[in-house]
């Protein structure tokens, strides 16, 4: 698993060397972008407007339009330099309840690993879990300045990117003030209550990626693709109906619970 930072946890006066690693790996498939006639390949040249020959990817650097047509432009080892001690560690600025967070602030997560200081990291680990808290920090990951959630799960600790206040927007639609008959909620808290059980992440595949793979694998053999004879029903019942049916389906299945 390759390393995507390195960093360090600030804990009041204790200071813990780290690697992140990147909890989730991209299952997506891959197409390439052909020509319909001729099936080649599309390629994407980079040029700019006084130059119309191909440009390689060290003649380009990183530009801000402070006007229009106006640039100026930062390198690399630039960005480095304006980061303070303080942007480049971790430093925990207090401890939350999870269930404070809303998971809409939640991006992506990492592996945490220590780099040295094993006592100090296992000992952060062990006193979050136990307290089933989330240090909040601001860092610096790349060129990006980042708010994370760091807590532990299961004896492993887990740091998670989040977004901003300012970046989640609100909700986009007024809802309508609909009345909710009594009997209808109680019966969609019943159909809540008879699908309620223990999350097992193993047991959700990524079916339709299997079926682009059959696809592909048939195309290669020279076999037509099948279409799903499956439709979507069409009969229209009322709520009340819809939710009794519903409740008499799912009310004599039986919860399988599973140890993750």
């Amino acid at each position: 698993m390759a390393q995507s930072f390195k960093s360090a946890i600030e804990f009041g006066l204790v200071y813990i060397p780290i690697t992140l690693y990147a909890c989730i790996k991209n299952n997506d498939i891959g197409f390439n972008m052909l020509h319909k006639k001729t099936g080649q390949r599309i390629k994407y040249k980079k040029t700019c407007e006084n130059c119309p020959a191909n440009i390689s990817q060290e003649d380009i650097v990183k530009g801000y339009e402070y006007e229009k047509g106006k640039y100026v432009t930062l390198t690399d080892s630039e960005l480095e330099k304006i980061k303070s001690p303080k942007d480049k560690a971790i430093s925990i600025a207090q401890f939350v309840d999870l269930d404070e967070i809303d998971p809409i602030y939640f991006e992506k997560s990492y592996y945490v690993a220590p780099q040295g200081a094993d006592k100090a990291f296992i000992m952060l680990t062990k006193a979050l879990e136990e307290e089933n808290k989330v240090g909040i920090a601001k860092t610096v990951l790349g060129s990006k300045e980042q708010v994370v959630g760091i807590r532990s799960i299961n004896g492993r600790m887990i740091l998670y990117t989040m977004h901003f206040y300012d970046e989640v927007q609100a909700y986009p639609v007024k809802l309508k003030d609909v009345k909710i008959e009594k009997e209808e909620l109680a019966l969609a808290r019943n159909l809540i209550k008879n699908m309620t059980g223990e999350f097992e992440a193993e047991k959700y595949k990524n079916e339709y990626r299997a079926k682009v793979l059959a696809a592909i694998n048939a195309k290669i053999g020279g076999r037509q693709i099948k279409g799903s004879n499956k439709k979507m029903p069409s009969n229209v019942i009322s709520l009340m109906d819809a939710l009794k049916k519903s409740v008499e389906q799912t009310s004599s299945k039986p919860k399988k619970k599973t140890q993750l």
